[in-house]
């Protein structure tokens, strides 16, 4: 992957502490560019929820930067940050958070009620907006008038994480961040998912941040990142100045 693409996300010295003492995050350097598809990977308890926190706005570094977009997350206030993560990113959880009194349609055009950007793009397109949600459905294999009309609930946890999918997409976000979103499923269903959401990322342009846990899912992706590997290089950084 060429670094002559421009920088979606840049991190520097960053540092995220629940408590004064206990750094549950250290990162020295983290780039990733536009159009890049990145896993990463690290057990549980290595931060990678933390660092999707961080990237979404949702959380603000103990220390360090953090950049999306050219934004410079911690700066915005609460309510910018809210604002900017309904512009200009698409979230794709593991528990999907779906509203279970919406329906299948309901649940993915609801980003666009919070973004004039994402559903600008949509109507730019010359479509509505259930028109553009039954299409990225169709594209990840919901294609069933009668299955889109059944309670969100009442669906499939593989129907129901490619409705996640679609409602995380729409819109072309230009940040997409997948939360071990393939779980809850078996080997074949995750790299058969995984392939339909690439191809929608290409699609709309999208750099797609995805964490799990499994490594062998590693080589679908343009590249792979140790969680364990980045929260070290700060540590190291960090001895080698003592030292001098």
């Amino acid at each position: 992957m060429s670094t002559s693409r421009l920088p979606v996300v840049q991190l520097h010295n960053t540092v995220f502490c629940w408590t004064q003492d206990k750094p549950v995050l250290k990162i020295s350097e983290l780039s990733l560019f536009a159009g890049e598809k990145v896993f990463i990977r690290g057990p549980s308890g290595s931060g990678k929820t933390t660092l999707l926190g961080l990237l979404g706005g949702v959380l603000t570094p103990t220390d360090g930067t953090v950049h999306v977009l050219g934004s410079d997350l911690p700066r915005l206030s609460p309510s910018r940050r809210d604002h900017f993560r309904a512009e200009h990113i698409g979230f794709l959880f593991q528990m999907f958070n779906l509203i279970p009194y919406l329906s299948v349609i309901e649940n993915v055009v609801l980003p666009l009620g919070f973004s004039k950007t994402r559903l600008k793009k949509v109507t730019a397109k010359g479509t509505t907006q259930e028109q553009e949600a039954l299409r990225l459905l169709g594209h990840l294999g919901l294609n069933d008038p009668q299955l889109l009309k059944r309670p969100v609930t009442e669906l499939s946890i593989g129907q129901q994480q490619r409705v996640a999918a679609a409602r995380a997409l729409i819109g072309s976000p230009e940040l997409v961040i997948a939360d071990e979103p393939t779980s809850a499923l078996d080997t074949e269903a995750r790299e058969a998912f995984i392939k339909l959401l690439f191809h929608e990322c290409d699609a709309a342009d999208s750099t797609l941040i995805f964490v799990s846990h499994d490594p062998a899912l590693e080589p679908l992706f343009d590249r792979s990142l140790s969680l364990p590997d980045l929260n070290q290089a700060l540590a190291h950084g960090a001895q080698q100045k003592e030292a001098i």
